[in-house]
């Protein structure tokens, strides 16, 4: 059979384009080398549990075409994102608010607040790394309890190696506002994501456990067009080198009682432990039947090399002008186009990749 496009990867942006296609009559074959659908949004059900299988995902967005696009596909439920912290025994709120401050420092107003950091930040008279810009963003005792155990835990490297940008999608309000998302709609889809991507390739035939890079003259033969969304530099055989990433590790395992830990993600920012975070799976929607267990997952950052999953691009100087010489090569490609995380080397968030996806479509109309 001959399809109009191959779909190199069942994840978001894949298969948000391959609705759209579909949608407009053309005929789409989906490959991923895992063995489910879904990429990183996948979830499995463990005793009546949705379990969020790469790390929780919270969908939260600003986009009226976004909201309307997806809530076309599933139901979805309201959630709030409302993370702790824990740091040697204490829990505090992020992102950091009026109720950190008052935790951190016994602060109880924004002025004495904005007072302490002041204080804590007239060192800091030139922004050259991370750990510059969070001291002068939230002085030094909310970096050092924090920050920075975490962050050099999640990044592998120190935050004086990091670069600044990295802390500034971290909010910082003197307002007693725990929600760490100021987007307008914010949910889960009812069930967990795979009936989100079930929805999206609805109509495209999809087929898991089937890597590009095994049969690629096979199905390249099948198609007109190719989408491919995975690892840019490994499309093109690493001629320029590898790219790099960060990647997890997952430590899953179930308890026998209701409540663990009272919040779906709790952050260790101590540099002792040696994971990130804590995700108790059953806070982003209750189990519809009682169930007396609970799932929790602990993430370990860890190198690509460790783990062969490319999570987080590293999108300092160097890998950025590898990336481009990708990138140059991709713009010159007739037959094969290149869309999301792995294929740009870019952070996205959900919103943005759907959002990402039909603009690449648009662009495949107007061809």
């Amino acid at each position: 059979m001959k399809y109009d496009y191959l779909i190199v990867g069942a994840g978001l942006f894949g298969s948000t384009f391959a609705r759209l296609a579909t949608d407009s009559g053309r005929t789409c074959l989906v490959i991923d080398k895992r063995q489910h659908l879904g990429g990183n949004v996948y979830c499995e059900n463990v005793d009546g549990i949705i379990v969020h299988k790469y790390g929780p995902h919270i969908f939260h967005t600003d986009s009226e075409e976004v909201f309307k696009f997806v809530t076309s596909l599933v139901k979805v439920n309201p959630y709030v994102n409302t993370p702790m912290a824990h740091y040697k025994g204490k829990m505090y709120n992020m992102p950091f608010n009026m109720n950190t401050f008052c935790q951190m420092w016994g602060v109880v107003t924004p002025q004495e607040a904005m007072q302490k950091i002041a204080e804590q930040s007239k060192c800091i008279k030139e922004i050259r790394n991370l750990e510059d810009k969070a001291i002068s963003l939230v002085g030094k005792d909310i970096y050092r309890k924090l920050i920075k155990g975490y962050t050099e835990k999640q990044w592998g490297r120190p935050c004086t190696k990091l670069p600044a940008n990295i802390i500034t999608r971290l909010p910082v309000r003197f307002t007693f506002n725990n929600r760490y998302f100021n987007d307008r709609y914010e949910f889960i889809p009812d069930g967990g994501y795979n009936s989100l991507i079930n929805k999206l390739l609805e109509g495209s035939e999809a087929i898991p456990g089937l890597d590009l890079f095994d049969a690629k003259g096979k199905v390249f033969d099948m198609c007109d067009r190719v989408l491919f969304t995975g690892r840019i530099d490994q499309f093109y055989d690493y001629r320029f080198g590898e790219l790099e990433y960060r990647s997890l590790r997952f430590n899953q395992f179930t308890l026998d009682e209701e409540n663990y830990q009272g919040v779906a993600v709790v952050n260790e920012t101590w540099g002792g432990i040696p994971y990130t975070r804590r995700v108790e799976h059953r806070h982003f929607q209750q189990p519809k039947e009682p169930v007396k267990k609970t799932v929790i997952t602990e993430e370990y950052p860890a190198s690509i090399k460790e783990t062969g999953e490319p999570y987080y691009p590293v999108n300092d100087e160097k890998n950025n002008a590898i990336y481009q010489q990708y990138k140059a090569l991709a713009d010159k490609e007739e037959k094969v186009i290149f869309g999301g995380r792995l294929a740009e080397y870019k952070y996205y968030d959900m919103d943005d990749i759907i959002l990402r996806a039909m603009e690449l479509w648009k662009s495949e109309l107007n061809r």
